[in-house]
């Protein structure tokens, strides 16, 4: 029976379609540090994580029987995913289940800090009574500014223009424009007209410190800023000092440089004594809606990689999309190097056992070649141990 590893509260539906589909699955709440992660590993074939999990490249050479990694969130660059490539192990994750969440999180921090909602809250728990519309606006005819137009930059987009913001966005990809939102030719031109900035680029490490000191400085006079992105991407230190200097009125952050493992840990930011200010623990895509869209949607690429070989919407592998295994059929499943010949050693160890092929797909990837194919009759141990000895070969699986 295969076995899962569930870590840091991942849906328990996740868990649920698993175990209907036969795997032993172990669930955990918090995430593990490198060594607790290796001594997790052992005898497991699946392992699902959210954000907080790294997965390096010294824990993949320890558990080298690992199949598959599920990142239940839309991010995966806390796992290697090169090395894990390497090793003959597919990652997933969710790109769009919690675009939603991520997008009216945004509306929402945008329209509490236009009307300054976190300053006058703060203001009444200290019992000071302060009725004045000084520095409270409509969002309404104001310029949004979106960096990064992918699925959530592009949904909020649509949302925002819904309650009459002008949208602008810059994007380093040719990316269409929904509704009437006016694609800036750069950055600069995007700040020094857009009333609130989010950030919404992925986590390549080429992000590391992409929005710092002149970047804060090219936005508007009383402007706000939002990053519900990636804390590496965002200098917290320059975003303070233009609160206080009175150049931005307000900021929302969401996610930061150094985030605490689990709930409950103890968590300081020099940002928490800033007046307009809006501090969230990373739950820009924690709605129970978003999270069980999660737990559904990965899990099934799990299933679907360990019963049929599928790679669909894999992060790091030739992607192959595979029907069903018909009853009594065997499917040999062969990740390789691009290299030539490969595939014509594979039908030459089958050919001389009389196997017929009786479908049979390819894909590649870079440096990867993945070739699936389904036979009339299960090769021997000799044939599958000259299927492995194929030079290139990287992991080989027999599936049914």
């Amino acid at each position: 029976m295969a076995k899962a590893l569930l870590l840091e509260n991942i849906h328990p539906d996740a868990a649920a379609s698993l175990r209907a589909h036969g795997f032993e699955v172990e669930t955990r709440k918090g995430a593990l540090s490198e060594d607790e992660l290796i001594e997790a590993l052992e005898g497991v074939d699946l392992l699902g994580v959210r954000s907080k999990t790294t997965v390096t490249a010294r824990v993949l050479d320890a558990r080298p029987t690992l199949t598959a990694i599920g990142c239940f969130c839309i991010g995966t660059n806390q796992v290697d995913l090169e090395h894990a490539a390497k090793r003959g192990i597919a990652v997933f994750n969710a790109p769009y289940s919690n675009t939603r969440s991520v997008v009216e999180l945004v509306i929402c921090d945008i329209i509490c800090l236009m009307r300054r909602i976190p300053a006058h809250t703060h203001h009444m728990k200290h019992g000071l009574w302060d009725k004045s519309a000084s520095g409270s606006h409509e969002v309404r005819g104001k310029t949004l500014g979106i960096v990064g137009y992918g699925n959530i930059g592009s949904q909020l987009s649509v949302l925002a223009e819904a309650m009459g913001m002008r949208v602008v966005f810059y994007d380093i990809e040719e990316k269409l424009a929904m509704g009437n939102a006016h694609r800036c030719d750069t950055l600069d031109e995007l700040l020094e007209q857009s009333d609130a900035v989010t950030l919404h680029v992925d986590g390549r490490k080429s992000n590391t410190g992409f929005f710092g000191e002149d970047q804060f400085a090219h936005m508007k006079q009383g402007a706000i800023f939002i990053n519900l992105s990636r804390g590496f991407v965002a200098d917290l230190g320059a975003l303070k000092q233009h609160l206080d200097s009175g150049h931005l009125s307000g900021a929302a952050v969401d996610v930061f440089p150094v985030e605490p493992k689990k709930a409950g840990d103890p968590f300081e930011t020099a940002l928490a004594d800033e007046d307009n200010m809006i501090l969230t623990p990373h739950i820009g895509g924690s709605t129970l809606e978003a999270q069980e869209n999660i737990g559904h949607f990965v899990a099934q690429r799990f299933e679907d990689y360990w019963s049929k070989g599928s790679t669909m919407l894999s992060v790091n592998m030739p992607v192959l999309t595979l029907p069903d295994l018909a009853q009594g059929a065997t499917r040999i499943a062969h990740l390789h190097a691009n290299l030539p010949g490969v595939l014509a050693g594979v039908n030459r160890v089958l050919g001389e056992e009389n196997i017929n092929v009786t479908a049979q797909a390819l894909g590649t990837r870079g440096e990867l070649g993945y070739v699936v194919m389904d036979v009339d009759k299960a090769p021997s141990p000799t044939a599958l141990e000259a299927l492995r000895r194929i030079e290139g070969t990287i992991r080989m699986r027999v599936i049914g």
